[in-house]
């Protein structure tokens, strides 16, 4: 990773796990902008931003279907915590099906968040971790943790109709949910998981699928459409642009 930029990834306590994939932070202290291009990856992120003594932001950032050019400004501190699906229904409490492929801002005492908490990030993951537990549910349906489960383990690979017969819930019923709650099919969402799991592959240098894709071809145009490059550029990942695959060649 460029030396004048530094990102960290946690998992989260395991309790916690069907809920939120990490904890992180991104740091650009340098006197540059960063640019990045930020990549579909089946997370919904909570961002608490800031840059300067003076501009303190949070920010939610609804699930992702296209690659998206950002710059990230100099002397910007990022804590952020990426949720599963399931994680903005029981944690959040809310649809983000209103917030595809885009974000909106949240009050900056939300959760009782301080902007001392940005002084250290072992802090920021203890405050975070504590809250989430604080905010689990006695009671989730257990057809959506399963739906979820399966889809995980699959890495995307599974229908609609073999997840139905899985969970007892009806297909029309699956995407009706996925669409009102997420803001796009379940079908979608299982592509991008699916290119999410080649990502890992393309970090080891495998560039021909690993996964259940039709041929060559269709690996190298699903990866373009999700990261604007051809998996042969994307691995080269110039300048460190592709954070997520940064971090998955770090691993």
């Amino acid at each position: 990773m460029n030396p004048e930029f530094y990102c960290r990834f946690l998992s989260p306590d395991p309790s916690l796990d069907i809920f939120v994939e990490s904890i992180g932070m991104f740091h650009n202290p340098s006197d540059k902008p960063k640019e990045v291009v930020v990549i579909p990856d089946g997370r919904v992120d909570l961002f608490f931003l800031q840059s300067g003594p003076e501009s303190f932001h949070i920010l939610l950032i609804g699930l992702e279907t296209a690659p998206e050019q950002r710059v990230i400004p100099p002397h910007t501190l990022a804590f952020v915590v990426s949720f599963r699906p399931l994680g903005a229904e029981y944690i959040l409490r809310t649809s983000i099906a209103d917030i595809l492929n885009t974000a909106k801002e949240l009050p900056i005492d939300f959760w009782n968040f301080t902007k001392d908490l940005m002084n250290d990030f072992e802090t920021f993951y203890h405050y975070i971790s504590h809250t989430i537990k604080e905010l689990i549910p006695e009671k989730t349906d257990s057809r959506k943790r399963l739906l979820f489960e399966f889809i995980y383990a699959s890495k995307g690979e599974i229908n609609v109709m073999e997840l139905s017969e899985k969970v007892s819930w009806s297909s029309r019923q699956i995407n009706r949910y996925f669409n009102k709650q997420f803001g796009l099919s379940l079908k979608s969402y299982s592509t991008i998981l699916r290119f999410r799991a080649s990502l890992e592959h393309i970090a080891e240098g495998k560039l021909f699928p690993e996964l259940n894709f039709t041929d060559q071809t269709h690996f190298i145009k699903e990866i373009k459409k999700f990261s604007g490059v051809i998996p042969k550029e994307l691995a080269k990942n110039k300048d460190d642009r592709f954070i997520l695959l940064s971090v998955l060649k770090q691993k």
